[in-house]
């Protein structure tokens, strides 16, 4: 998906700028958990048996991190995710021990979302979509307790197959509940479909859509059809890190990747990763006999105590549940085939 292969080109960029650790080539192995939990279990089971494994950067999706951080942390293997935002992932309850991010939580992003549409746009009324899996199911349910503790109405929320070509049943179910706002935290392929239907659909002819990051993709604006989506709102990561990632991270991404422009929202997350990484490999590996000894547990403590990392989407600290990411959430407009960033939860209006 679009969400990997941003988060790849991420990796690429930084290693080209650091190829070595501890006077090593570092090799890069990459692996696709297909946005699943049967991927994210096949390709975990794949790197928990290989020895030469130090660590491993991912799971691009949550539906994918759930089992894969079971498994890897059974084996003492370091994941750590540059793009995984479920709040189950970094639950006290849950959370699986070698599971860290660089990604914000969508405990933030689901209650930003809400407070934009409440307070900003001012409606009073929502009705939410997932599609089961757990990053689009606890995402739109933290929109939703947000939204309703903030005073306003959920009037309905449907569950639709991410890989649906038709959602018409759902929508009309919708509908009945006149909405002003329609969230949908979901992907691509169904995403396009909810945003070129609403718009068909009687009672959802001027209800506003929303959707996330998993949606912050050319290729949604492709699906959907622009003239479905224009003024649509998303909500995501911070849409611009400063100097260095314009003048020096984008113009390398371009290189790397051939895409004009980076094709999803994680791309500076997923750098961020592997230069944690290689520091804290630099801080524990072990020399002997020419040998490198990298002790995975090292790894771990490492991150677990990460504090005021100067990384290039801001300071990253890391708590006592694995969240380690600047959280700042930015709410998009589409104009025109652009998303243009609108406002963000730390400063308000951008414009």
């Amino acid at each position: 998906s679009n969400l990997g292969l941003d988060a790849q080109t991420g990796v690429e960029v930084a290693n080209e700028e650091r190829p070595e650790v501890n006077g090593r080539e570092v090799e890069l192995d990459f692996q696709d958990d297909g946005c699943s939990a049967e991927g994210g279990t096949t390709v975990a089971q794949s790197l928990a048996s290989d020895t030469t494994i130090a660590a491993v950067i991912g799971t691009s999706c949550s539906s994918a991190g759930v089992p894969a951080a079971e498994i890897l942390s059974g084996t003492g293997i370091l994941l750590l995710s540059p793009s995984a935002t479920a709040p189950g992932l970094t639950l006290p309850e849950d959370r699986q021990p070698f599971f860290f991010r660089t990604a914000h939580n969508d405990e933030i992003q689901g209650a930003a979302m809400a407070d934009f549409a409440f307070n900003v746009l001012e409606v009073q009324t929502a009705a939410t979509i997932h599609d089961g899996g757990p990053y689009t199911e606890q995402l739109q349910a933290v929109f939703a307790d947000a939204f309703t503790e903030l005073g306003g109405e959920i009037t309905g929320t449907e569950a639709v197959d991410p890989k649906a070509t038709d959602v018409s049943g759902q929508l009309t179910e919708l509908a009945a509940g006149e909405p002003e706002f329609l969230f949908f935290p979901i992907f691509t392929q169904a995403g396009g479909q909810v945003a070129r239907q609403a718009g068909e659909t009687e009672g959802l002819e001027d209800t506003i859509l929303a959707g996330a990051d998993g949606l912050l993709s050319p290729t949604f604006i492709e699906a959907a059809g622009a003239e479905n989506v224009e003024t649509m709102y998303l909500s995501g990561p911070q849409a611009d890190f400063g100097d260095r990632y314009q003048d020096e991270f984008l113009p390398a991404y371009s290189d790397v990747s051939g895409e004009g422009e980076p094709i999803a929202a994680f791309h500076a997350h997923a750098y961020d990763a592997y230069n944690i990484v290689l520091d804290a490999i630099e801080d524990v590996a072990i020399e002997e006999d020419g040998t490198l000894f990298i002790p995975r547990t090292g790894l771990k403590d490492y991150l677990a105590e990460l504090s005021e990392y100067p990384g290039l989407t801001g300071s990253l600290t890391c708590n006592e549940n694995g969240d380690c990411a600047n959280s700042t959430i930015t709410v998009r407009e589409v104009r025109e085939g652009e998303f243009v960033p609108i406002w963000n939860s730390v400063d308000g209006d951008l414009e």
